[in-house]
């Protein structure tokens, strides 16, 4: 057939389908398949055509490419099964996001026995809109199921080899979690008066990017909520005493200290991010 105006159209280059059979194969029951286009149009003689296109990142030629409209899925290490998340922005805080707001962080929670800090750890990162971890030394420390040294048994050198273990351990996995865009608070007694072992440890195990804040309520509220603690997390009043004074010693040393003796769980989660907030922002020196 020729068109009206210009010479004859070339033949049709051959495809897939049966040579000069004129109709596409026929689908599954009966009905013919749809043409892949309604008026094909094959290249002229300066056009070549166009190279196939590159499979989509996350899944091979040979694979299933994802539903239109829908992201290729991430790559997955068949090893060990760990699929790698993006990176993630650090934005700053600001006035129409109060607190942290997205910002991906490292947080180390200081403080004596009964101050609270696994609880307000865990509600604080509860309470986030980002992927935020708690990770605390003490269940940590307890995965030792035989051979445990409990300090309370009296300390020794298998006490402090399975702090210092536990230790590393919750730094390992935060700089994992960290590397994977999920934020972490850590939670810990560090004393003042042993900067290497304590935060300067915790600094060598996550990063410098850690931020230290200091939970020292007043003597009575630990007193009063080391009481109701029970197992081997319950300490004597002349331990609980000891260490909330060696506490003290964080007043002067420029990190950033929550007095919540008359705060509640909520409250004190408030004001943490609020403090860690003002950290991001003038981070202090330590």
């Amino acid at each position: 057939m020729q068109h009206a105006v210009g010479a004859p159209l070339p033949p049709p280059e051959p495809t897939a389908w049966a040579q000069g059979a004129g109709r596409p194969p026929m689908a599954q029951g009966g009905h013919q398949a749809p043409h892949p286009h309604p008026h094909p149009v094959p290249p002229g003689p300066s056009q070549a055509p166009h190279p196939a296109a590159p499979p989509a990142p996350g899944w091979t030629t040979g694979g299933v490419p994802p539903h239109p409209g829908q992201p290729a899925p991430m790559p997955r290490d068949t090893t060990t099964g760990h699929v790698q998340l993006p990176p993630v922005a650090i934005p700053a805080p600001h006035a129409a996001e109060p607190g942290t707001g997205t910002a991906t962080l490292a947080v180390l929670l200081i403080g004596p026995a009964g101050a609270g800090k696994t609880t307000v750890a865990r509600h604080w990162a509860k309470r986030r809109r980002v992927p935020t971890a708690h990770i605390s030394l003490d269940d940590v420390r307890e995965w030792v199921c035989s051979g445990f040294a409990d300090p309370q048994s009296g300390w020794n050198e298998h006490s402090e080899a399975q702090y210092r273990l536990a230790r590393r351990t919750c730094g390992f996995a935060a700089r994992n979690f960290l590397a994977n865009g999920i934020s972490c608070i850590l939670d810990d007694a560090v004393f003042p008066d042993r900067p290497v072992v304590g935060l300067g440890g915790w600094k060598r195990h996550v990063g410098p990017g850690l931020l230290p804040v200091v939970l020292l309520p007043g003597l009575e509220i630990v007193l009063e909520r080391n009481a109701e603690r029970s197992g081997n997390r319950r300490l004597s009043d002349e331990e609980v005493a000891s260490i909330h004074g060696r506490m003290a010693g964080w007043y002067g040393s420029g990190l950033p200290i929550i007095d919540n003796s008359k705060y509640d769980v909520e409250t004190t989660a408030r004001v943490l991010d609020e403090v860690l907030a003002r950290s991001i922002a003038s981070p202090p020196a330590w």
